[in-house]
């Protein structure tokens, strides 16, 4: 007996291989950060917390009464796993992440004041610098007139971290670890850090400066259970990465992709700047769904098997 194909759904797009639960009450975004100080938001209409359908360990579809929960705070006197502090480093000592390209083309109030070319858009002028074109060039052009401008030499990067039922075990200890790492990396760039079940948690908002440590032990207090609903963190990671221009703005997906809650989370990829996908293939995964998700945001798709490869995958995230 022939099975019949399935139809594309009406956006053009596979339909999805998990029938994903559809989630009675919308999803709630926590503010873990340290400018929330804990409390949960709700932005953008969403309800505050109220009673949830999420099973107690699991990935797997089913319903319970039991409401999804977030320490408001780390104790003070809390120590971090101390595996996953040393996977850490060992993926932070093989990190080779490049440091972004000078924008020529500079936006007036934003970045590192810098000498640059006169394009018109300045009229504080760098006298030495010209002075030294002037010495080549007697009869200037508006190219040999050195100005200064506030040029922007940073990323604004969302990094989206899964620690849902499915990803549960190594599998998240691979995730913090990489967390960690790369929030090290990089220090020197806006980060915002977000992690996500079938509810999400801000930990960090886009330019907040908090320490990689700080950021792992967080995660890690992060009660791993529940579904997966990856379209809910792509939503939060643009309105993060709304205040930055789109050319300075990425968003990083770590993650198995068993979506298996909540929307098709393919359309809010594709309204992201860019998106790269860390799929975690150490257990059950989507690569479907990661392939399409990489695809619509304009990224690409690594297979992570273990902490070990997260470095070069990140490598190549930002080559």
């Amino acid at each position: 007996m022939r099975r019949r194909a399935s139809s594309p759904s009406p956006n053009g797009l596979r339909p999805l291989r998990r029938r994903p639960k559809q989630l009675d009450d919308d999803p709630v975004l926590h503010d873990v950060s340290a400018s929330g100080g804990g409390s949960p938001v709700a932005p953008g209409g969403l309800r505050p917390p109220g009673p949830r359908r999420v099973p107690p360990g699991s990935g797997a579809p089913g319903t319970t009464d039991e409401a999804a929960t977030l320490l408001a705070a780390v104790p003070d006197d809390a120590d971090p796993d101390p595996e996953v502090l040393r996977r850490a480093r060992q993926i932070a000592a093989r990190l080779a992440v490049p440091r972004p390209r000078r924008d020529v083309t500079a936006r007036r109030g934003a970045g590192e004041l810098a000498s640059v070319r006169y394009r018109g858009g300045s009229d504080d002028i760098d006298l030495d610098r010209t002075l030294e074109q002037l010495v080549e060039h007697p009869v200037p052009e508006d190219g040999d007139v050195i100005v200064r401008e506030r040029v922007r030499a940073r990323r604004a990067v969302a990094l989206l971290v899964d620690v849902s039922g499915s990803m549960r075990g190594e599998r998240v200890r691979t995730a913090a670890a990489a967390l960690g790492a790369l929030a090290a990396e990089l220090s020197a760039d806006d980060v915002a850090a977000i992690a996500f079940w079938s509810d999400a948690a801000v930990l960090a908002h886009l330019g907040e400066r908090v320490s990689p440590r700080r950021l792992l032990d967080t995660l890690l207090r992060i009660q791993v259970k529940g579904l997966t609903n990856v379209a809910f963190p792509l939503q939060v990671a643009a309105r993060e990465l709304a205040r930055v221009p789109a050319r300075d703005a990425r968003a990083l997906l770590l993650s198995d992709c068993v979506h298996n809650a909540g929307p098709d989370p393919r359309p809010f990829a594709a309204r992201l700047p860019r998106l790269d996908v860390l799929l975690d293939t150490s257990g059950e995964h989507d690569a479907d769904l990661g392939r399409d998700l990489a695809r619509l945001g304009r990224g690409r798709l690594f297979r992570i098997g273990g902490y070990r490869e997260v470095a070069p995958a990140l490598g190549e995230v930002f080559a």
